[in-house]
């Protein structure tokens, strides 16, 4: 090896420490700053998924009123379980009643629905604030949950339920 690449090179994890702890702060060092994405309306918006069902969102300082599918909320979903749900970011963020949604969410049922419209409010909200993101991270709501339906196998009548065994 060259003088030089030895004189940068770590060759143990102490080596290393010194190396980074001895290196003024770069651009690419820093923390990244992000910017907020908004369209020429003023609104952010955001892709949320689970399960199969897909949510595009929109928000915008507001009133607090949520549309989803040109309904309001409260009469698309009617369990109140599922309107909790979508309104858990903003608690957890203190912007309650802050912004107007509006949301179109297509596939599966009202359950993977209710989860791709709160993670699509989690992603447009850390879109209009970034400063919201470290809070909305730590509840799990930026976090798109992957688990879906198990396909069913040929020979079995479900994905892994087995016929009945019979002996004799």
């Amino acid at each position: 090896m060259s003088e030089q690449t030895t004189a940068t090179s770590a060759t143990s994890l102490a080596d290393l420490k010194t190396l980074v702890a001895g290196t003024p702060a770069s651009p690419e060092n820093a923390a990244v700053t992000r910017e907020p994405k908004k369209d020429a309306f003023g609104r952010a918006y955001a892709t949320g998924r689970r399960k199969n069902a897909i949510a595009r969102v929109w928000i915008k300082p507001g009133k607090g009123t949520v549309t989803i599918n040109d309904k309001p909320a409260a009469k698309y979903f009617a369990r109140p379980v599922l309107r909790m749900l979508i309104a858990q970011p903003f608690l957890v963020a203190d912007r309650y009643q802050q912004f107007d949604v509006v949301c179109t969410v297509v596939g599966g049922g009202l359950s993977g629905q209710a989860g791709a419209v709160r993670h699509g409010l989690s992603r447009a909200l850390t879109n209009f604030e970034p400063g919201l993101r470290p809070i909305l991270k730590k509840a799990g709501f930026l976090t798109r949950d992957p688990r879906v339906v198990e396909r069913k196998k040929y020979g079995k009548p479900k994905a892994r339920r087995s016929f009945q065994f019979s002996k004799r």
